[in-house]
C-alpha cells in the first residue's frame, strides 16, 4: 500500500527499544555545578570547546560521537525555496567546497524538493563530503518507517547520518514517539539496519517540551545523539531554550544543534543586531553546529565571514550584547515561531504524524 506524503495511513506494530550506550568522552569538559549562572556556564564551556580550524571553516565534535562537524550547518529549508535546481545544487556544491560539511534536511521541506536537489548535489563523490541529517515528522512506526525510506530514495543515498525525529511541539509528542507502535521503534530498526547512524530530535516552540522528551528517552532508557533548538540573542530572554535545555544537553554530552539563529530574520528587523551579530552569538554557546538558512552567493558569503571574524566572547561582551536585546525580546514579537503557528508545519498537516 502507497503512503503518500500528504495522506498516512496508522499502522501499530511493537518492537522493544534497545538502550543507547551511557558512557564516552566528549568535547565540553569539565561538567559544572548546577548552581553556577547560566551566562558563565555557558561562556567557560565555549572557551573550553577546543574546535579545530581547516581552511575557511572552524570544526568541532558532535557531542559524543566523535563527529568532527563544521561549525555553521547548511539550511535545508532554504535551498528548496531556491527558483533553479542547477542554481541551488551549485550552492550546495560551493558550501561543501569551501568547508561546510553539516547538511541540514527534512522530509517534509518543500513536499521532498530539498531533498531531491540535495541527493542530485551530493552525486560525483559529494556524499563522501559531508555529515547529512534528516528530520521525519511521523509518529507512529508505520509513517516513520516510510518517510525514512522515502527520504533515503529521495537524498539517493544508502545510509543517513542523522535522524531527527521533526516539531516535537506538543506535551504529548514524546509519549507517541516512544509509546509501543511509536516512530522510535522504526527508527531503532532503521539504525540496526544500518540506514541511520544516529539520532536526535528538534523543536522550536518550549523548552518545557524538551526537557519532557529528554525525560521520556531516560525513563526507556535512551540517550539522544543530539537535539536541535533555537538558540539566539532573543531566546536568550523569552522562554529560553538557553537557559533550561542547553545545560542539560551539555552536562550529558548530547551535540547540540542551533536553528533559528536569526530568527528567520525577524530578529535584524529589530534594528538592535546585525547577522553576523546573531551567527556570533550561537557559535559562542556550547554548540556543535549552527544551522542558517542560505538560498544565495551572498549569504553564503556571509557565513564564512561569520566564522572567520569569530572569536570567543568574555562576559562582558556577551552582556552587552544581550542588554541590546532584551527589550526587543521580552515578549517574543521576535520569535514568532515560539508564539504563533506560522512555523509549524506538523500543526497544518496533522496527516503527516500518522
Amino acid at each position: 500500500m502507497d503512503i503518500s506524503r500528504r495522506s498516512l495511513l496508522k499502522a501499530a506494530s511493537a518492537s522493544g527499544l534497545v538502550a543507547a550506550g551511557l558512557a564516552s568522552e566528549g568535547f565540553l569538559q569539565p561538567l559544572l555545578a548546577q548552581t553556577q549562572p547560566v551566562e558563565q556556564t555557558n561562556q567557560l564551556l565555549a572557551e573550553t570547546a577546543t574546535p579545530t580550524r581547516r581552511g575557511e571553516m572552524l570544526y568541532r565534535t558532535l557531542g559524543r560521537t566523535q563527529e568532527q562537524v563544521s561549525v555553521i550547518g547548511l539550511g535545508g529549508y532554504h535551498i528548496g525555496k531556491i527558483q533553479e535546481e542547477q542554481e541551488s545544487i551549485k550552492l550546495i556544491r560551493s558550501a561543501i567546497d569551501r568547508g561546510i560539511n553539516f547538511m541540514d534536511n527534512s522530509w517534509d521541506y518543500h513536499d521532498g524538493r530539498s531533498h531531491r536537489w540535495m541527493g542530485n548535489a551530493l552525486k560525483n563523490g559529494y556524499r563522501q563530503k559531508v555529515f547529512l541529517m534528516t528530520k521525519i515528522d511521523g509518529r507512529t512506526k508505520g509513517a516513520a518507517k516510510m518517510q525514512i525510506d522515502e527520504s533515503l530514495k529521495d537524498l539517493q543515498v544508502d545510509h543517513i547520518d542523522l535522524i531527527q525525529h521533526h516539531e516535537i511541539l506538543r506535551f504529548e509528542d514524546p509519549d507517541r514517539v516512544f509509546g509501543t507502535g511509536g516512530s522510535m521503534e522504526a527508527v531503532v530498526e532503521a539504525q540496526k539496519a544500518g540506514k541511520i547512524r544516529y539520532i536526535g530530535f528538534t523543536g522550536h516552540k518550549n523548552p518545557q517540551i524538551h526537557l519532557q522528551m529528554l525525560s521520556t528517552a531516560t525513563q526507556n532508557g535512551f540517550r539522544f545523539d543530539t537535539v536541535q533548538m533555537p538558540l539566539n540573542v532573543m531566546d536568550a530572554h523569552f522562554r529560553s531554550f538557553e537557559h533550561q535545555v542547553l545545560p542539560v544537553l551539555v552536562k550529558d554530552n548530547i551535540g547540540v544543534l542551533a536553528m533559528k539563529t536569526i530568527g528567520e530574520s525577524y530578529i535584524l528587523r529589530s534594528n538592535t543586531v546585525s547577522a553576523i551579530e546573531c551567527l556570533h552569538y550561537a557559535m559562542n554557546l556550547p554548540t556543535s553546529v549552527v544551522i542558517t538558512g542560505i538560498d544565495s552567493m551572498r549569504i553564503l558569503d556571509q557565513a564564512f565571514e561569520a566564522v572567520r571574524t569569530f572569536k570567543p566572547m568574555d562576559q562582558a561582551q556577551v552582556t552587552a550584547l544581550l542588554a541590546r536585546t532584551r527589550e526587543a525580546a521580552a515578549k517574543g514579537e521576535y520569535e514568532r515561531y515560539k508564539t504563533t503557528t506560522q512555523n509549524d508545519s506538523t500543526a497544518m498537516n496533522p496527516a503527516w504524524l500518522g
